[in-house]
């Protein structure tokens, strides 16, 4: 089967596009708007995308024919908090994406504790493995959605109790939560372990 892309709209071609490319990180973010509201939601179209400063990426899409409350608080305020969140959080995580005016806090509606940032003006998730103060470096719409590539360097790490060992993440104590297509997540399943490159299998 071949499937013309070009036929398609945006729509088909998002449920299309969102079960090819799984699984997917999620980043749960935090921003606060410019009247002190601490926003909260779930992107999974990220990434990391540089190492020195180290990058991550969050594509963001349109709210009809304005911006999310997420990208129109890191336009304005220039500071984000992206978290990882394990399998155990998907109910709340999942439940953030709920299209609330800007003046409602998903993160206070859900009783979600927060903690401050040392750098950033948003809050952090009291119960995130992983948070990361990020700052805005690079910003531009993309596609015929006018999705919003928000581009943020990464200036301070946030680890949980044990989740970083010797300057590594253990994935399998950090349990991360991933995205598929539609409603459905999924967690760690097998990890495989193989041999470096150029190195034989023991």
């Amino acid at each position: 089967m071949i499937v013309d892309t070009r036929e398609l709209s945006a729509d088909a071609c998002y449920k299309l596009m969102t079960g090819v490319v799984v699984p997917r990180p999620i980043a749960w973010v935090t921003t606060v708007s410019s009247a002190g509201v601490v926003n909260l939601a779930p992107f999974s179209h990220f990434t990391f995308v540089a190492p020195k400063p180290p990058m991550v990426a969050i594509s963001i899409g349109r709210k009809g024919e304005g911006m999310k409350d997420t990208a129109r608080n890191i336009l304005d305020n220039e500071e984000f908090v992206v978290h990882i969140a394990r399998s155990s959080q998907v109910a709340p995580l999942h439940t953030s994406a709920m299209d609330l005016p800007p003046e409602t806090s998903e993160a206070e509606l859900l009783g979600l504790a927060m903690l401050p940032c040392n750098e950033v003006k948003p809050p952090r998730l009291a119960d995130a493995p992983i948070a990361m103060e990020c700052r805005l470096r690079h910003s531009m719409e993309l596609g015929d959605t006018r999705n919003r590539l928000i581009i943020g360097e990464v200036i301070l790490l946030h680890f949980a109790e044990g989740i970083l060992q010797d300057g590594k993440i253990d994935t399998r104590k950090l349990d991360p939560l991933c995205r598929l297509a539609g409603p459905h997540y999924a967690s760690l399943g097998e990890i495989l372990t193989l041999p470096p490159i150029g190195q034989p299998a023991k």
